[in-house]
């Protein structure tokens, strides 16, 4: 009796047998089982394989984010108190912040501009509300002319309390509050235009200037100049009608727009905003108001 041949492949490398030997019964066991062994394998694989992608997501995911939300406020935090470690805003305007001091808040200011949480700040809601000044880095327009005012009159006689601004529909009004010999009290006031240039950049136009009418606190007044406010209240109450309500009006200078400048915000949340001018200087404001929800959607469009 004659041997007879049967050539077989494993059923682990593939489902085909090359024979004609079997029943068609037996070929058809041997190939359900072993097509059922290579899915099952290769399911099971699979399965562990999504599993661990699943887990990888499911812990390194949120574990990753809140420690990027904590460095943030941490970062935050820090910001603001190297703000009161180099003397406020007072110090600032005053020329009274060290070299060390400044280099201090601008490595502050790099290490939360980087953990911006607002990838379009231009159209945000956050951006609308009370802003008021920080700090103003080496150069800014802002701080120039802060410190000019401080060069023209002695602290005792002037001072800038607060400079803050204002920003809703795309317009901006900017405030210096002024106070004369402690007792007197001013706003210059500039109104500009704002328009949106891209997710980041923006550019202002200046459109006019105010000078409010003083607001005086009698009871602060030096006794030896208390005259003398007399004699100019009556002086002002003798003016025609016109000029008076004028000047209660205050002063009023056209800018028409021919001044204006480019900015880009770098950073922005709920409570702090930092923009850099067209030379890389910054300029940090944290919010005075609660501002807008941040979940209105913005409807602004780019302009080139």
């Amino acid at each position: 009796m004659m041997a007879s041949s049967i050539s077989v492949r494993s059923p682990i490398l593939s489902c085909k047998f090359q024979s004609s030997y079997f029943p068609s019964s037996t070929e058809s066991y041997f190939l359900e089982n072993s097509c059922k062994n290579e899915s099952s394998a290769k399911f099971q694989i699979g399965k562990r394989k999504n599993f661990r992608v699943a887990m990888q997501q499911t812990v390194q995911g949120p574990s990753a984010a809140y420690a990027k939300e904590i460095e943030r406020l941490s970062a935050k935090e820090s910001l603001l108190l190297s703000f009161k470690d180099a003397g406020g805003f007072e110090a600032l305007v005053t020329g009274k912040t060290k070299t060390l001091q400044s280099i201090d808040v601008n490595e502050r200011i790099v290490s939360l501009e980087r953990l911006n949480p607002t990838p379009r700040p231009t159209t945000s809601p956050y951006l609308e509300g009370k802003w008021n000044f920080e700090w103003f880095g080496s150069g800014s327009s802002g701080l120039v002319a802060a410190r000019s005012l401080f060069e023209r009159f002695p602290p005792e006689l002037a001072n800038l309390s607060r400079l803050d601004v204002v920003i809703k529909d795309l317009y901006a009004k900017n405030s210096a509050s002024l106070k004369f010999l402690n007792s007197i009290e001013s706003k210059f006031i500039i109104s500009s235009k704002l328009t949106v240039e891209g997710p980041l950049r923006m550019k202002q136009e200046f459109l006019e200037g105010l000078l409010e009418s003083p607001k005086v606190n009698e009871e602060s007044i030096p006794q030896q100049l208390r005259g003398a406010l007399a004699q100019a209240t009556n002086a002002a109450q003798q003016l025609p009608a016109l000029i008076r309500d004028t000047v209660s009006g205050g002063i009023r200078i056209p800018l028409g727009g021919s001044f204006e400048r480019f900015f880009m915000i770098s950073y922005l949340d709920d409570e702090i905003l930092i923009i850099r001018d067209a030379g890389g200087v910054p300029e940090v404001l944290t919010r005075l108001d609660p501002g807008p929800s941040p979940l209105a959607e913005p409807t602004t469009e780019y302009e080139s």
